[in-house]
C-alpha cells in the first residue's frame, strides 16, 4: 500500500498539467488516408497542444487539403508546406521536421513531440505524459508503446528505456543538449536521438500503462519486401555499432517470435555479418558505439539472469514481468 506521500503524487501532478506546455511537429507525406483520424484524436485531447506543425512533405494526394480544414477550425494547427522531392530517405523526415520546428520560434514550451499521421490514442493521451514528465525532472523522453496488427513488441525483451519514433515526446532542455533529430538517410533517427540522451544523461521510458494504434499496415514479414527488410534490418543494426553478441541473442529471439519463423531473425543476423564480413562503415560515432554496445551487454546479462535456469533470485518466480 502506498504511503500517504506517494498517494497525493498524482493530484498534485494533476494540478500542475495546466503550467506544462508542450508542441508538437507532424512530417507527413501522402497521408490523406490516415491523418484526418489522428487530426481528430489530438483535437479532442483533454490537455491540448499549445502549438501542432503538421509539415506536408511534398504531398500529392490531397493531404493539405485536409489539414487546412482543420487550420482555419483551430488557430494551435498550423500547415507548413515543404516542395516535392524525389529522394526518399529518412534524413528527408527530419528536414521536414527543422522546417515544423523553426515555426516554433515565438511559443513558449517546455515538452516537443514528434507524432506520426497515422496513429490516435485516447483521449488524456498526452495528459498522462506531462504527469510522467511532471513526477520526473529527469526524465528527457518518453512515449508509450503503439499497438500494430503485423508487429508487437514484448517488453519482457525490449527495453523500457527505448522509445518508439512513432510518438516521441522530448523535455526541451533534453532536445537541444542532443541537437535534435540527426538527419541520417538510412533510418534509426529515433534511436538515435533517445540513445543520446541517455548518453547526456537523461531518463528514457516508454510508459507501458497507455498506447497508441498505429493505423498503416506495415509490410508483412511473409513476402519479398518483409524478408528484405529483415537483411536490411542486421546491416542497419551494424551500421549503429550495436553489439555483436547483443545481435546474435536477438536475432535467435526473432528466428522463434516473429514469421516467418527461422527466416526473419535468420536474416536479420545475415545482414549484421555481411556487414562485419566486408567492414561496412559503422555510421554513428565511437562514443555513442562504445555507450550502446555497454547498455546492450548490461541488458543481455539482466536477461540471462532472469531466465537462465538456476539464477532467478529467491521470490523471482512470483514477481510478474510487463509485456505487451
Amino acid at each position: 500500500m502506498p504511503n500517504q506521500s506517494e498517494a497525493l503524487v498524482p493530484q498534485v501532478a494533476s494540478e500542475l498539467l495546466p503550467t506544462l506546455r508542450y508542441v508538437l511537429i507532424t512530417p507527413a507525406r501522402n497521408e490523406a488516408s490516415l491523418i484526418q483520424q489522428t487530426i481528430e484524436a489530438v483535437v479532442n485531447q483533454t490537455l491540448r497542444p499549445a502549438k501542432w506543425v503538421i509539415v506536408s512533405d511534398g504531398s500529392t494526394d490531397g493531404t493539405d487539403e485536409i489539414v487546412q480544414r482543420y487550420v482555419i477550425q483551430h488557430d494551435w494547427i498550423e500547415l507548413v508546406r515543404m516542395p516535392e522531392r524525389r529522394e526518399r530517405d529518412f534524413a528527408g523526415k527530419v528536414r521536414a521536421f527543422q522546417a515544423g520546428q523553426a515555426r516554433l520560434q515565438d511559443v513558449d514550451f517546455d515538452i516537443i513531440g514528434n507524432l506520426d499521421a497515422d496513429l490516435t490514442f485516447d483521449k488524456d493521451y498526452f495528459a498522462f505524459l506531462m504527469g510522467r514528465f511532471l513526477e520526473n525532472p529527469r526524465l528527457g523522453v518518453a512515449g508509450t508503446p503503439f499497438q500494430d496488427d503485423s508487429l508487437q513488441y514484448d517488453y519482457r525483451i525490449v527495453s523500457t528505456e527505448h522509445v518508439s519514433g512513432c510518438c516521441q515526446l522530448f523535455r526541451r532542455e533534453c532536445f537541444e543538449g542532443i541537437g535534435g533529430y540527426t538527419p541520417i538517410k538510412t533510418g534509426g533517427i529515433d534511436l538515435y536521438a533517445v540513445i543520446r540522451a541517455r548518453m547526456e544523461g537523461w531518463q528514457t521510458r516508454t510508459f507501458l500503462e497507455k498506447s497508441a494504434i498505429h493505423h498503416r499496415k506495415i509490410g508483412s514479414a511473409a513476402n519479398y519486401h518483409g524478408l528484405a527488410g529483415a537483411f536490411k534490418d542486421g546491416r542497419r543494426d551494424y551500421a549503429f555499432g550495436c553489439d555483436p553478441l547483443w545481435q546474435m541473442s536477438r536475432c535467435t529471439y526473432r528466428m522463434a517470435a516473429r514469421r516467418p519463423y527461422i527466416l526473419s531473425g535468420g536474416l536479420c543476423a545475415a545482414g549484421f555479418l555481411w556487414s562485419m564480413l566486408i567492414r561496412e562503415k559503422i555510421i554513428v560515432p565511437p562514443d555513442f558505439v562504445k555507450f550502446r554496445r555497454a547498455e546492450e551487454r548490461q541488458r543481455l546479462g539482466e536477461l540471462l539472469r532472469r531466465w537462465l535456469p538456476g539464477k532467478r533470485q529467491a521470490g523471482s518466480d512470483s514477481r510478474s514481468t510487463p509485456s505487451t
